[in-house]
């Protein structure tokens, strides 16, 4: 993760403290056991054509306490699933922060009131920045623990046992 990663945020525009259910509705939750097929639903609740607007690659921009609520990981997958490279936000909720961690989802934390929908964001993970492009802006993300990146480098939890028929924490 040498180079700065460049990609588009698409900001969802919500309060603070979005749920799990509100990233992906509890009636799909066992429903549906497609990873794919779940990230159709992401947001519909609250625009049911969101999931429509996500390209691959894509940035999901948040508030303070995102994906409180249930701990099910099923959230964290659909966001995974539909595309989206990272999300970034204020802060998270325990849970759904180690979730998407085991799973290989990139979560950065910083200040998002600067960042708006359509932005172009730079992600440089080795100086634990997020640059917003068009505003000329940049942002300190809070540091990720060196085994949260081994997991990413690993594809997540599973990536990582299989690649070294268990934990290497070094």
């Amino acid at each position: 993760m040498a180079k700065p990663i460049k990609h588009f945020a698409r900001r969802l525009k919500v309060q603070d403290n979005v749920n799990t259910d509100y990233v992906i509705s509890g009636r799909y939750k066992f429903k549906i056991q497609d990873p794919k097929e779940l990230a159709k639903h992401i947001f519909e609740d609250i625009d049911p054509d969101f999931a429509a607007r996500i390209q691959s690659g894509d940035i999901l921009i948040a508030g303070e306490n995102f994906g409180c609520g249930s701990s099910r990981e099923q959230a964290p997958q659909a966001l995974k699933s539909s595309g989206f490279y990272a999300v970034i936000a204020k802060s998270y909720a325990r849970i759904f922060y180690r979730n998407a961690f085991n799973i290989g989802l990139l979560l950065l934390e910083c200040d998002t009131d600067f960042i708006d929908d359509g932005d172009e964001v730079e992600i440089d993970m080795e100086k634990g920045k997020v640059r917003n492009v068009g505003k000329g802006l940049v942002l300190n993300t809070k540091p990720i623990p060196g085994l949260m990146k081994k997991f990413l480098e690993d594809g997540g939890v599973v990536g990582h046992l299989k690649k070294y028929g268990g934990f290497k924490l070094e």
